[in-house]
Order: C-alpha cells, then sequence, then structure tokens
C-alpha cells in the first residue's frame, strides 16, 4: 500500500525533526518546508493528502497561507500545529479552513491519533463500500465483483477509490492528475497515462460484467454510476 504523504510546514528545526522523524517510523511520506513560500513551492509541485502548519511562519503568517490555500480550492485535510493557544485563536484557525487545531507543547502519540482521524474523514467511505454487485475494502485493499476477486495494480486500486468516492460524479482528468497522481502543476500532460491505466481498470472491473459501471464522460472524463435498480 503506498504511503500517504504529509506537508510539514514548520520554521522550527528542532519541532521539526522530531516530528518528521516519528512520522517517517509511523510509515508516512513525510515532505517539509520552512515558510510560506516554500509550503507553496511544495503544494505547487505535488499535492499531499494532509498538511500540517505552523502558524508563526518567517515570511507569512500560516492563516493567511491557510486562507489562499482554501481560496486557490485546496481541499485537503490540515492540521493546525502552533504555540498560539488562546481560544480566540483556535477560532480563527478553524475559521480559516483548518480542520483540527493542536497546541504546542504536545504528545506525539496525540499528533499521531489525530493526523489519523484527519485521514479516515478525508477519504469520505467507510473502509468497505459498494456500488452495486462491486465491493471495495480500502484497508485491504480487496476488490470483489459478483463475487469473483480482481487483483488490480497499485495504480488501478487508487483510480477505482477514486471513482468510488466520487461516485454519480464526473471526474476530469485534471482531479485524478492531482489527487491519484499527486501531480498539481502539469507542464508534462498525463492525460494518456491516465486513460491506458483507466482503459487497464475497465478492462478488469467492467468488461466481464454484463452491467458497465464506468462511464466515459465526452469532452469531460469518467463517472462510476450506481446501476440503476
Amino acid at each position: 500500500m503506498a504511503s500517504e504523504s504529509i506537508l510539514f510546514v514548520e520554521d522550527d528545526a528542532r519541532v521539526a525533526d522530531a516530528v518528521i522523524k516519528g512520522l517517517a517510523e509511523s510509515g508516512y511520506d513525510v515532505r517539509h518546508a520552512t515558510s510560506g513560500r516554500g509550503a507553496r513551492t511544495q503544494l505547487d509541485q505535488r499535492c499531499p493528502d494532509l498538511m500540517i502548519l505552523d502558524l508563526g511562519l518567517p515570511d507569512i503568517d500560516g492563516l493567511d497561507l491557510l486562507a489562499e490555500c482554501r481560496a486557490g480550492g485546496m481541499s485537503i485535510p490540515v492540521l493546525i500545529l502552533t504555540a498560539r493557544d488562546q481560544l480566540d485563536d483556535k477560532v480563527r484557525g478553524l475559521e480559516s479552513g483548518g480542520d483540527d487545531y493542536l497546541v504546542k507543547p504536545f504528545a506525539f502519540a496525540e499528533l499521531l491519533a489525530r493526523i489519523r482521524s484527519l485521514l479516515r474523514r478525508s477519504s469520505g467511505v467507510s473502509a468497505e463500500t459498494r456500488v452495486g454487485d462491486l465491493r471495495i475494502d480500502l484497508v485491504k485493499r480487496d476488490v470483489v465483483r459478483d463475487g469473483q476477486e480482481i487483483v488490480l495494480t497499485q495504480r488501478e486500486f487508487d483510480l477505482l477509490a477514486y471513482l468510488v468516492r466520487n461516485r454519480n460524479e464526473n471526474v476530469t482528468r485534471d482531479m485524478l492528475a492531482r489527487d491519484v497522481w499527486k501531480i498539481t502543476s502539469r507542464a508534462t500532460p498525463i492525460d494518456n497515462v491516465i486513460d491506458v491505466h483507466m482503459s487497464h481498470l475497465r478492462e478488469k472491473v467492467d468488461k466481464p460484467f454484463s452491467v458497465r459501471l464506468i462511464k466515459t464522460i465526452r469532452g469531460i472524463g469518467y463517472r462510476l454510476e450506481e446501476p440503476s435498480s
């Protein structure tokens, strides 16, 4: 299973080193930025699954960075990690787009628990979910349709899981590039790569069965639809 990615925005080297070490040992793919400018660069290069954000950055207030990211359409969960411990600070943090707020000093076990909770919530579905006769287990990464086990590659599974989370909604190639391939700056288009992987997925999930779940939406992308009863 691919590691979930975290962007840690923190200018205190001692805090950063300890947290990064702990998160890496817990199986997360961690990237680090020491400033708002560095965070913007990281986000442009690759969208993480979650961001941990300090507020006292050297070049920009973390709340301003957060508001800017939300205004730009960034929807990933954000955990604010800060020494600001007043109630008004917490209210401002959450109203600016933060999903959780943890005050320094903190216990690493609590930080880890909050990260796991945010990532579970952001998945949008329970560990196991069904669409018609298709069953997908997001924890075990198992896929079964009409009682038949379907073996998928890692990328095919991630594609299917994303379609399931957004079922009955149009999914564009830009969305897939950003949220599945984690590419936010599309200097090199990957539409053909996406289409090839989608074709392989449909060969396994749809072609052997009488009802097709994955639809092509011309000029837009794809949609996974609940079959009509």
